[in-house]
């Protein structure tokens, strides 16, 4: 992926790791347009900057997926970089016993079906433009679950695998990026941004960026920190990382 002179939708734009890469991205002189819910969010982070831009989309919402992605290409005929990044994760603790499933229903929705939708709303418009790439954003526990948050894990996964097919369906025409973060201090839950054994967002966001300017782009963008859950079943160490990362109460 060329890290200059792009126009770059990323969903979930106004806070957080999107918010982060906004901003970097901006700064490498590329024009960025942030989408999400909460418009307040998105102007916080467009912050006066003159080439970032704010469109509001909800990602749950597949008739405003199609009437998004047709005023990106109308506005921003330019686009050819797209960032999945939106997501929620829920925690599900008691699995023993029915339960309302909302929850888990919501994050397929989000973290799944919202980049699978809006990659298929715009992929023939990327398709045609230079420098063409779709970015996704996974997690380290994709590859290794939280039990008490197995859907969001299980989304992660999925959208992992996805990607490893959409990178071999468009070879050649898009390039496919998949960033996989580890735990970064963050708002994705609540308390998130003050967890000090988690990668502090900055510091995550100045990593992936080194990784984007590489020549070639890697297909997974993989900073040090999620190593030990991403190589956690090729290493032979899959059943103790599911342990450490997942205690067992005394």
């Amino acid at each position: 992926m060329k890290i200059s002179g792009n126009t770059i939708l990323i969903t979930g734009g106004g806070t957080g790791i999107g918010e982060a890469l906004a901003h970097r991205l901006h700064d490498r002189d590329n024009t960025v347009i942030v989408a999400g819910r909460r418009t307040e969010a998105l102007d916080k982070a467009a912050g006066g900057r003159e080439r970032i831009h704010v469109l509001p989309l909800d990602i749950d919402d597949p008739a405003q997926i199609t009437t998004f992605a047709a005023r990106v290409i109308r506005d921003f005929p330019e686009t050819n970089v797209l960032f999945n990044n939106a997501g929620i994760m829920r925690f599900e603790p008691d699995l023993a016993h029915k339960r309302d499933l909302r929850d888990a229903e919501a994050m397929i929705t989000t973290n799944l079906l919202g980049p699978l939708r809006l990659s298929n709303a715009l992929v023939e418009h990327l398709a045609s433009r230079p420098g063409a790439a779709i970015v996704n954003v996974s997690s380290g526990l994709g590859f290794v679950p939280l039990v008490a948050a197995p859907t969001y894990s299980a989304t992660k996964a999925a959208l992992h695998s996805y990607t490893v097919s959409l990178r071999a369906a468009l070879a050649g025409r898009i390039e496919v990026i998949e960033i996989v973060p580890p735990g970064v201090r963050t708002e994705l839950v609540p308390g998130q941004e003050h967890e000090e054994q988690f990668l502090a967002l900055a510091d995550f966001a100045d990593q992936v960026l080194s990784f984007l300017e590489r020549t070639p782009t890697p297909a997974e963008i993989l900073v040090d920190a999620v190593l030990f859950l991403r190589n956690a079943e090729g290493e032979g160490r899959f059943g103790t990382t599911l342990s450490t990362i997942n205690p067992q109460p005394h």
